[in-house]
């Protein structure tokens, strides 16, 4: 990584130390007022340059990459902050779902101008590196600020949103900026690594199906592991109160939903697991008001929960359940399936839970339950490994077995880029 800090966010007396030729900024900048306390509650990146009007970015020419998260605590936008302290973005560019958070999964908003507050409005979503460097280009950004709310897992796109903008700034020679934000499910990985054979828009480099990180950390990751070459330019604002072992509800933030289907931080707590199940041809609960924790199919009856309960998930409760989606699989045709809740989060294993759900599923109901014909779980589980070896009838513990060892390489390796403890 290759920042003059001098000449961007400039010399941080609460900076962390620094990967070689790196550098993570934290807090408020030597002379600037400290950001307002709020009793109970962490201060994310964007918080702290809010508080100073962000003047860390006067005479910049921002690009800002976010969407609804990228929000404040009196429930303003970042941009719409920015605008307002006169600190105006030449562009912002929308992720999946769309800059304004309004297109379904999948989906995006397009180029649009922003009507509130006149800035240009740039569909980021699906586009490579070079594509986005264009849009850099034409947009005359020199700098490009990425505030999005992660949710933890590898297979949500906000994170590869995030790898391609590196790419993207560092062709152009534009800094990068992430205004950080907590990890909702806190700092442990977990999961199969990804096999860069199956690299996909959901995952396109090896990292864990739960990655533990915040973005601020994953950037660094990213810059240090695999994009070296580059030498993207990176700035992190870290958040500051969070120690990494915190889930959402004890931040004192407001969720806001992250995408259409992510209503909840219980939502988020199993999704990493459950998330699998768009790979299969059970319904994974789109068009229910409780997606990725409603689970099912035509068919399915009570005793898939009976023998869920009966495998002692720790943190795990099922309740039993029938629901009729009105959009996605199986619209408005009854299903029955299981509920799943966390009640004990620190036991609790979102992707253990989600391979006994699959292992009972196929043994239970082998005439329901099937993968999706393009084998799409290959590339959420990250290889086909998943796949071949619940087909053939192996047990959850052979199952999350079989990568404890890349699991264990990937927890060393990412340790020099984590901020937080």
């Amino acid at each position: 990584m290759n920042l003059n800090r001098r000449h961007f966010l400039g010399a941080s007396a609460l900076a962390v130390p620094t990967l070689a030729g790196g550098s993570a900024v934290a807090g408020a900048q030597p002379g600037q007022p400290e950001a307002a306390t709020h009793p109970g509650r962490v201060l994310t990146g964007a918080e702290q340059l809010a508080a100073q009007g962000w003047r860390a970015f006067k005479g910049r020419k921002l690009g800002v990459l976010s969407n609804p998260t990228g929000v404040l605590l009196d429930g303003d936008h970042i941009v719409d902050s920015m605008v307002a302290a006169g600190v105006r973005p030449v562009a912002a560019f929308g992720p999946e779902h769309g800059f304004r958070g309004s297109a379904q999964a999948g989906g995006s908003e397009g180029d649009y101008t922003d009507p509130r507050t006149g800035v240009p409005v740039y569909d980021a979503y699906g586009v490579d590196a070079t594509k986005l460097a264009s849009l850099f280009t034409k947009a005359g950004v020199d700098t490009v600020v990425f505030d999005i709310a992660d949710v933890g897992a590898r297979f949500y796109t906000y994170i590869w949103s995030l790898y391609t903008a590196m790419a993207a700034a560092a062709k152009v020679g534009a800094a990068l900026v992430v205004l950080d934000r907590p990890n909702p499910l806190g700092g442990r990985a977990a999961g199969p690594v990804l096999d860069p054979k199956f690299a996909s828009g959901i995952g396109r480099q090896p990292i864990a199906q739960q990655h533990g990180m915040t973005v601020g950390e994953l950037a660094r990751f990213f810059a240090g592991e695999f994009l070296a070459a580059e030498k993207p330019q990176l700035d992190v604002v870290q958040v500051r109160g969070w120690p990494r072992d915190t889930l959402f509800d004890r931040t004192g933030l407001n969720w806001v939903l992250p995408s259409p289907n992510m209503p909840t931080p219980d939502t988020a707590l199993v999704y990493p697991g459950t998330g699998m199940f768009e790979g299969t041809v059970f319904s994974e609960g789109r068009g229910t008001t409780r997606p990725f924790e409603i689970i099912g199919a035509p068919g399915l009856d009570w005793r898939w929960r009976e023998k869920l309960e009966a495998e002692r998930l720790p943190g795990a409760k099922f309740r039993e359940t029938y629901f009729v989606p009105t959009f996605s699989k199986f619209v408005n045709q009854t299903c029955g399936g299981v509920q799943v809740s966390v009640d004990d989060p620190r036991a609790f294993d979102a992707i253990r839970t989600a391979v006994a759900m699959l292992v009972t599923a196929k043994a239970l109901h082998p005439d329901v339950f099937a993968w999706r014909p393009d084998n799409y779980i290959d590339k959420l589980s990250g290889s086909d490994r998943l796949r071949t070896m619940v087909d053939a009838g192996a047990g959850v513990d052979e199952v999350t077995g079989a990568w404890r060892a890349e699991l264990a390489e990937f927890d060393r390796k990412r340790r020099r880029y984590l901020l937080y403890r």
